[in-house]
């Protein structure tokens, strides 16, 4: 591989990590005593069926291990699409993380969230030290398929999951059943939408990433050169990440020269709005390449149709 690396920067290695998309999950868990934890991890991963182990690992320098170590159980909430406030509350300190949040007990007294899109009960089953984490292994005692939605983590930003579309078959090849199967799909608005942004995301994707900037990155750039300053708090609403994920994408920025940060407040700079306007550029261009065979009386009222749907 011609751009293979050697020297391990931490920063670097996470962002290649990256790559590497993940549900996001609230491990949970309560010690005899009655003190309660929940941390935003996405380390969490199926070990073994027999006996049904599954693992993940957290931080040896989070508060929360005591907890962990002292508990009998957790719990492993996997995060429905809809759960990105939950992810966010989870990530952030707090002297009382379930200070009004809606939970139930399971074994070992370990939260339960609801709405989640599944749910694991483990009993503390094995520690093992894991560099500068602790990978916790645990037994699944319970659990709950709930089948909502996944909320996916790629590249520091969340995602959705979105079927792959089927490789296109000779239609010489095609049988009755699935001809039928792709009439109906065809008069299905949200298959056709996924399909269309799938589409679009083959060709804008590459291109956007050729800039240098990551996809966290350059939302932000675009967020903050539509609007010149904002806190941390309007920013989170805005570019719709985790919080340990603007920080870092802020960081790349603010070392590239393309924001400054002042007052509590992100600012973007000269060179960050020349960077934002060819970004908004390339946008612009695959967006007229996609849409150049539509009048633009059908670009008005397909606007108007997104808008809506969008402002529900």
């Amino acid at each position: 591989m011609s751009n293979q690396v050697t020297e391990f920067d931490p920063k670097a290695f996470r962002r290649a990590l990256g790559n590497f998309a993940t549900g996001i999950t609230v491990i949970t868990a309560q010690t005899p005593e009655g003190e309660k934890t929940g941390v935003t991890a996405n380390s969490f991963n199926s070990v073994s069926l027999e006996p049904p182990l599954i693992l993940w690992s957290i931080d040896k320098r989070s508060g929360s291990c005591e907890i962990f170590e002292k508990a009998t159980h957790f719990a492993v909430n996997i995060l429905a699409a809809d759960q990105i406030d939950v992810s966010n509350h989870f990530a952030r300190p707090s002297d009382d993380k379930f200070a009004g949040v809606e939970y139930s007990e399971g074994f070992g007294n370990a939260p339960i969230l609801p709405h989640t899109s599944a749910c694991f009960q483990c009993e503390s089953y094995e520690t093992v030290d894991g560099g500068d984490h602790w990978i916790l292994i645990g037994k699944v005692v319970a659990f709950e398929d709930a089948g909502r939605a996944p909320l996916v983590y790629h590249q520091g930003s969340y995602s959705v999951v979105m079927p792959h579309s089927r490789f296109p078959a000779q239609k010489e090849e095609q049988t009755e059943a699935v001809q039928k199967l792709e009439g109906r799909l065809s008069d299905n608005l949200y298959y056709l939408m996924t399909q269309a942004v799938r589409s679009y995301q083959a060709d804008y994707a590459p291109l956007q990433l050729s800039t240098g900037l990551r996809t966290s990155e350059a939302r932000m750039l675009m967020v903050l050169q539509q609007t010149p300053e904002l806190c941390l708090k309007d920013l989170l609403k805005e570019v719709n990440m985790p919080q340990i994920e603007v920080n870092e994408a802020a960081e790349i920025l603010q070392r590239k020269g393309l924001i400054q940060f002042a007052n509590e407040c992100y600012t973007i700079t000269d060179k960050g709005v020349e960077q934002a306007e060819a970004l908004w550029r390339l946008a612009q261009e695959e967006q007229d390449k996609m849409f150049s065979q539509f009048s633009d009386d059908e670009l008005a009222t397909f606007k108007k149709i997104l808008n809506s749907i969008a402002s529900k």
